[in-house]
């Protein structure tokens, strides 16, 4: 099992998902200059909800778990994640930054159900840390401490969701998530009639084109329908260590995307934390491979 190798259509098929979430932040960015955060996220949960939702049965978990995991999914991870990547951070930043998740499911894991921290755990915590260190050390113009607390306000949010999706159970998750979606729209239009409020909403809906359209599309199709589909598709053929550490490409993707297509620098610096951050979250997923396969061969 540890040894098993993906067909290439399966790893091609895992590229093109990693390529459709590392290169989102470059749509959001490009998308928020004509569309207010709140409302932006709005369209994106309300396109992931329709019209799938007529197509897809409720998941056989409780109206509570699928509002908890909505809100926080929808307001507390995109929500948060929009408004910082308005005017509060880089791009290519924020698609680093936002894999801390991983690290805040960690600690509510521990919290809430008393699962211990492996030393492996603690290291990839202190080495991901250390990158995020550098990148709080060099806040400019692009990118300042605002936008990086509300990033991580974010990953936190992701790492609420994770513990919700969790005592969720075996659900299709595709189904989940679009489910989900109806308590990530309601609050989001909410939030953006209030902060946002009626005339800029009304605007930037009329403004709406084929640029902004295919933005909000890709939100919500790409990223939600096909890349949760896809993935749960290769999670229920090969074992997560196969096809999650694929993963990991998302935030090089997000940074490689920005670099090009915003023309994002990529000082020493930067590459730094982002090194730091990535091999963090390679440790923190790869150890335990390592560890079986060692233990295999001796």
């Amino acid at each position: 099992m540890g040894n098993e190798k993906m067909p290439l259509s399966h790893f091609l098929l895992a590229l093109a998902v990693v390529a459709v979430w590392g290169s989102n932040f470059v749509v959001i960015k490009l998308a928020l200059f004509d569309l207010p955060p709140l409302l932006f996220a709005a369209l994106r949960f309300t396109f992931a909800l329709l019209p799938a939702i007529f197509f897809l049965p409720k998941p056989k978990v409780s109206w509570l778990n699928l509002a908890a995991y909505g809100f926080f999914i929808g307001v507390g991870q995109f929500g948060l994640l929009y408004i910082a990547v308005q005017s509060h951070i880089s791009a290519g930043l924020s698609s680093l930054i936002v894999q801390s998740q991983a690290f805040f499911t960690i600690g509510l894991a521990m919290y809430f159900a008393r699962e211990q921290i492996a030393q492996f755990q603690l290291i990839a915590l202190l080495v991901c840390l250390t990158g995020l260190g550098i990148i709080a050390g060099h806040t400019d113009q692009n990118t300042d401490f605002l936008g990086l607390a509300l990033v991580l306000l974010g990953a936190l949010s992701w790492g609420f969701g994770n513990t919700i999706s969790r005592n969720a159970g075996k659900v299709n998750m595709l189904s989940y998530v679009v489910w989900s979606s109806i308590f990530s729209v309601i609050p989001l239009i909410i939030l953006s009639l209030i902060f946002e409020g009626w005339d800029l909403i009304h605007a930037s809906l009329e403004g709406l084109n084929g640029s902004l359209w295919a933005a909000i599309l890709w939100q919500s199709w790409g990223n939600t329908l096909f890349g949760f589909a896809a993935w749960g598709w290769l999670l229920a053929r090969h074992p997560a260590a196969v096809v999650s550490p694929i993963s990991l490409l998302i935030p090089v993707l997000g940074i490689g995307s920005a670099a090009v297509f915003l023309g994002e620098p990529l000082p020493l610096w930067k590459i730094t934390a982002a090194t730091l951050v990535i091999a963090g979250l390679g440790i923190n997923m790869y150890w335990p491979i390592i560890k079986a396969r060692i233990q295999e061969r001796s």
